[in-house]
C-alpha cells in the first residue's frame, strides 16, 4: 500500500509536465496569453528544481514523513488553484506554488524506499520508479488531448486533487518513519545560494519561451544580467559549501563515480535522480 502510493506521488508530479503542456494552447488561448506561454511551464519547473535538494536535505535532518505529507499538500492546494485561476498571472503563480510541492513529490517517494526498504531488495522497487516517467510520457498527451477536447483543460489540474489526497491519506496512515533530531544547523546559505544559481539555469535555458524576443539575444541586458547572477550565485555557492559544517550538498559526494556519472545521465535527460 504504502509503495502504490509513492508511486501515485512519483506518477502525479511527472504527468502534471505532459497533461499540461499539450493542453497549454488552448489555456494561453482561453486567458489570452499566448505570447507568455513558457512561463507556466518554466515557473513550474523552476520550483521542482529548487526545492528538491532542499526536501532532501530536510528529510536527511528530521525525518521524511512529515516533510512528505507537507509536499502532497501542497502540491494538492497548488492543483486546485490552478484549476481554478481566472487569469494568466494567477495561473503562473498557482503552477509555482504546485511545483513547490511536486519537487519533494518527486525526490521524497524515491528517498522513502531507501527508508523502509533493505538495500537488497532497493532494486525491485526502484525499477517501477523509474517506469513511472515512461508511462507519464504516453499517458500525459492522451489525457491533455482528452481534457481539452471534453471537460475542459481545468481538469488537468483538477485530476490531480483526488488521486492527491488519496495518496495523503495512505502515507498519514500507513507510513510510519523516525522523526530525527538534527544536530547540525541546518545550511540556510546554501540553500539560498543554490535556488539562485538554479533559478538562473532555468531561466536561462527556458529564455526563448518567456522571453518577448523569443531567441538569445545577448544585447538583452535582463539576459547578461541573469547570466552573471546565476555565475556567481554557483560559485558563492560551491564556496559555502566547501566552509558549511553540514552542508545541503556535500561536495565529497561528486568523488565517487558512481554517484557522478548517475547524476551527469539524470542531468543529460532530464529526469531526476533515484540516488540523489
Amino acid at each position: 500500500m504504502i509503495f502504490g502510493a509513492l508511486l501515485i506521488a512519483m506518477f502525479l508530479s511527472s504527468l502534471d509536465q505532459s497533461v499540461v503542456s499539450t493542453a497549454l494552447p488552448t489555456i494561453v488561448g482561453d486567458l489570452d496569453a499566448v505570447a507568455h506561454e513558457g512561463w507556466i511551464v518554466t515557473g513550474y519547473l523552476m520550483m521542482i528544481a529548487i526545492v528538491m535538494p532542499v526536501y532532501g536535505k530536510i528529510g536527511d535532518m528530521y525525518g521524511r514523513r512529515w516533510p512528505f505529507l507537507f509536499a502532497i499538500s501542497v502540491f494538492i492546494i497548488g492543483s486546485a488553484l490552478s484549476g481554478f485561476a481566472t487569469s494568466f498571472a494567477m495561473l503562473v503563480a498557482a503552477r509555482c506554488f504546485q511545483g513547490l510541492g511536486a519537487g519533494g513529490l518527486v525526490i521524497l517517494s524515491q528517498a522513502t524506499i531507501a527508508d523502509i526498504v533493505s538495500a537488497r531488495d532497493r532494486g525491485k522497487y526502484m525499477g517501477p520508479m523509474g517506469a513511472v516517467f515512461g508511462i507519464a510520457s504516453v499517458a500525459g498527451p492522451l489525457l491533455g488531448g482528452w481534457f481539452t477536447q471534453g471537460p475542459g483543460w481545468r481538469w488537468s489540474f483538477w485530476l490531480n486533487v483526488p488521486v492527491g489526497i488519496t495518496a495523503l491519506l495512505v502515507v498519514f496512515f500507513a507510513l510510519r518513519l523516525p522523526m530525527h533530531k538534527a544536530s547540525k544547523p541546518f545550511d540556510f546559505g546554501g540553500a539560498v545560494l543554490l535556488a539562485v544559481a538554479t533559478a538562473g539555469i532555468v531561466l536561462l535555458t527556458s529564455w526563448p519561451s518567456i522571453s518577448p524576443d523569443a531567441k538569445y539575444n545577448w544585447s538583452n541586458p535582463w539576459l547578461i544580467g541573469l547570466l552573471v547572477v546565476a555565475v556567481v550565485a554557483f560559485a558563492a555557492f560551491i564556496w559555502v559549501e566547501v566552509h558549511a559544517s553540514d552542508p545541503l550538498v556535500p561536495l565529497k559526494m561528486f568523488r565517487d563515480p558512481v554517484f557522478s556519472v548517475a547524476v551527469a545521465i539524470a542531468f543529460i535527460i532530464g529526469q531526476p535522480n533515484p540516488g540523489s
